[in-house]
């Protein structure tokens, strides 16, 4: 502490901090007080005792009384000091026995005698340098007892020579004493201060290192402190003796880090910590107090420790945590019903494959997709689609080698990512194996489940070396498996990258003609084969080339192959289909019916009935007006209930249904039965052949008599010649649609059609034989 925060007096200016420091001296000065009130009893004992050679002169009467008061006032003193909790109790008695003394030896002094002098000297440095007194009291007392002291010793008169000397050395004696008093005050509270703030220092540094061991033995991780030199350990906190101590051990005592961490890790961890002093976040292999093995991390630090140096390391034991991370690892990467790798793990292994291949090695990628899964979950349950998936899953892992991989894509898609065929030859066996292996039928529920399964397979680097291309090398190998009949192993070539590539661009180019408005209806007639007048019309989608000019839609079918394009040409026409219609009907053209035609992925969407209901009730036009036609792949579609669904609430609104391209697809009377049919669509491939009265005309035959037992319309497409026209009348077919009677033309030429009163050639058609040419 500076000297601003005392007095002049060298006491504290701040009273509180005055009153510690007095409190904090209160012992020291009670036993300065009673050992001068002692020493004034003895010393003026002796005193009382030299003071007898006055014996018998008038100095006797005085001297004599005064000392007994100095002795007598000691001993009160001594007996209420005893009785003083506090410096302000002492100091008033202390000021009691300076008092009395004073007024005792200024009686004593007027003796003039040889001790006289000195004594007239001695009190008032006794008071300023011996009472325990506060300063202001210690200077009053002092000067008043050396006025005492002169007053007594000069008496009334005669004045010695030397009075004024007396004076003079009385005030110069109070003034030095008062320094001294001063500077004795100043050290003295600068040593508290020093002291108090020394022993500040220690309690706060016990406290500090009271909470740091509390805290180094409450961590909840395992520290330890060991020599660097020998590994030997020195300190441990409680979790790491419950970590590393045997059952019931109560310290680690003697024991080194050698006994717990690998050798290996052990040599790693030393060689860091020598290099940087501080090692963070290592990963080691530790043998706990109970001999088990666990994964921890370890981060510690090097420090000086007398002469030697330690190493302070903090233990995380990690094995639940690595343990955890390695279910959710495999949760992630593995297939949770057939426990293959999934898609991911899959990819991270493909790159993998490819990155480290050699020279001269071949990669194979083979994809198999089940045939006809859905058919098992639709007909046997889930539960027996999924026994599938994983009897497939086990089966293709049996067939393949120890180093080749199996996975499961998703849905009902397997792939083989092998390292062993040396080529395409070899892949094709293995390929032909896997199917061999998947049509053996399974017992499952007490039934037997059998399936099929189609694959495609690409090389690397015979087709591709990047990994995402040959999986698409392999996908386009899948999609030409399917596409030609399934149930077989196809692989890849260029060409199908090229129909691939051809299929993107037209769909690109479909997009961009709908957005432009260039895919417009056109209208072929559906004529009653008796009166020859127009039953309805169905619409055909044209594209308005810009350089080829009206394009059919068998130049775009791979456009319409697709979904997503199929869709937006499909509302495209049905939106410019409606606006035609109402434009006939409001301008008195009785047009009976457009026919439009349904894809498969229509039916995607549930709220197809009430969106197409609410559109024809926006254009005015009744149900009446409207028919839908679908194929039988509708119901063989994933779609196939949902498309059920919607033509039952299409029909009972009045929109009439027709099933197209009828005997072309599969379980064709099956269909009849379940679908809400108005008509019956009899393909143009049976019709181009009924006058060779072969087996299309007894298809023809008994199409038309079951539509009859039914209470069906039929409609017979592509009619072109005369022959074709007369056996249908014959066999009592009601409409025909094709080129004998009218090509498809665009909406401007539909009210002359209408208009006309048959669509009836008096002669052959000039279009007969163009049955090449004719399309929808």
């Amino acid at each position: 502490m500076s000297d601003s925060g005392l007095r002049f007096g060298g006491e504290f200016r701040d009273a509180a901090q005055e009153a510690a420091f007095q409190a904090g001296r209160l012992p020291e000065t009670l036993r300065q007080c009673r050992l001068i009130f002692l020493l004034s009893v003895v010393l003026n004992t002796l005193f009382l005792v030299s003071d007898w050679r006055f014996h018998g002169t008038s100095q006797f009467f005085i001297a004599v009384p005064a000392r007994l008061a100095v002795v007598a006032a000691s001993l009160v003193c001594a007996g209420l000091i005893r009785r003083a909790v506090s410096f302000r109790q002492a100091e008033r008695v202390t000021i009691l026995w300076e008092v009395s003394c004073a007024v005792a030896v200024a009686l004593i002094v007027s003796s003039r005698s040889e001790l006289a002098l000195f004594v007239v000297l001695l009190l008032p440095s006794i008071f300023y340098l011996v009472a325990p007194t506060s300063f202001r009291t210690t200077v009053v007392l002092g000067i008043g007892c050396s006025i005492l002291m002169l007053l007594g010793y000069l008496g009334p008169g005669p004045y010695p020579a030397t009075t004024l000397g007396l004076v003079l050395l009385l005030v110069m004696l109070n003034f030095a004493l008062g320094l001294v008093v001063v500077h004795a005050n100043r050290l003295r509270r600068l040593e508290w201060t020093a002291t108090q703030s020394e022993r500040a220092a220690k309690e706060a540094l016990g406290e500090s290192r009271a909470l740091v061991e509390r805290m180094f033995m409450a961590v909840p991780i395992p520290l330890v402190v060991a020599s660097l030199e020998d590994g030997r350990f020195l300190r441990t906190n409680d979790a790491a003796l419950r970590y590393l101590g045997e059952p019931g051990a109560t310290d680690l005592a003697g024991r080194t880090m050698a006994e717990y961490v690998d050798r290996d890790d052990r040599r790693v961890f030393m060689s860091e910590l020598e290099h940087e002093d501080r090692v963070n976040a290592f990963d080691a292999t530790i043998r706990d107090g109970r001999g088990a093995i666990r994964d921890a991390v370890i981060t510690a630090a090097s420090l000086p420790m007398g002469q030697n140096r330690a190493v302070v390391a903090g233990i995380v034991d990690i094995t639940e945590r690595k343990a955890a991370e390695a279910r959710t690892r495999w949760q992630a990467t593995h297939d949770a019903l057939t426990g293959l790798p999934n898609r991911l793990l899959f990819q991270e292994r493909l790159q993998q494959a490819l990155a480290r291949r050699s020279e001269g090695e071949t990669i194979s990628l083979l994809l198999v997709d089940l045939d006809d899964f859905k058919s098992v979950n639709d007909t046997l349950g889930h539960d027996a689609g999924d026994a599938l998936l994983v009897e497939a899953a086990r089966r293709l892992v049996r067939e393949v080698g120890p180093a080749d991989l199996v996975a499961r894509l998703g849905g009902d898609e397997f792939v083989v990512l092998s390292r062993s065929l040396p080529g395409p030859e070899a892949a094709q066996i293995r390929a032909n194996g896997l199917l061999d292996a998947l049509r053996a039928p399974f017992e499952h529920g007490g039934r037997m489940v059998s399936t099929r399964a189609s694959l495609g397979f690409a090389l690397a680097p015979l087709h591709h070396a990047d990994g995402g291309e040959l999986l698409k090398d392999a996908d386009l190998a899948l999609y030409r498996a399917k596409a030609l009949g399934r149930n077989m192993a196809v692989i890849y070539d260029a060409s199908m990258r090229e129909a691939m590539n051809a299929r993107v661009a037209i769909c690109a180019e479909l997009t961009e003609a709908v957005s432009q408005g260039r895919i417009l209806p056109f209208y072929q007639p559906q004529v009653d084969l008796v009166t020859g007048a127009v039953e309805g019309f169905e619409v055909l989608a044209r594209w308005k080339h810009p350089a080829r000019g009206i394009v059919p839609a068998s130049a775009f079918r791979l456009g319409l192959d697709d979904p997503e394009t199929s869709k937006l040409i499909g509302e495209a026409i049905l939106n410019a289909a409606i606006s035609d219609l109402r434009g006939w009907l409001e301008a008195g053209v009785a047009v009976p019916r457009i026919w439009i035609n349904l894809a498969p992925s229509t039916f995607r969407d549930p709220q197809l009935p009430a969106k197409l209901l609410a559109q024809l009730a926006q254009a005015g036009i009744a149900p009446e007006h409207f028919g839908v036609e679908v194929t039988e792949t509708v119901l063989l579609t994933r779609n196939g209930d949902e498309a059920e669904r919607a033509l039952r609430s299409l029909r009972a609104n009045g929109v009439r249904v027709a099933l197209d391209d009828f005997g072309t697809g599969y379980a064709s009377l099956t269909h009849l039965k379940r679908f809400p049919v108005d008509v019956i669509k009899i393909d143009r491939s049976f019709v181009r052949h009924i006058g060779e009265d072969g087996e299309d005309a007894a298809i023809v035959r008994a199409v038309i008599g079951l539509a009859a037992d039914l209470g069906l319309d039929v409609i017979a497409e592509g009619v072109e010649a005369v022959s074709q026209e007369a056996f249908l009348r014959r066999h009592g077919c009601g409409f025909v649609q094709g080129y004998r009677y009218s090509k498809p033309v665009a909406a401007s030429r539909v009210p002359w059609l209408v208009n006309r009163p048959s669509l009836m050639p008096a002669e052959p058609s000039a279009d007969a034989g163009r049955g090449s040419v004719a399309a929808a």
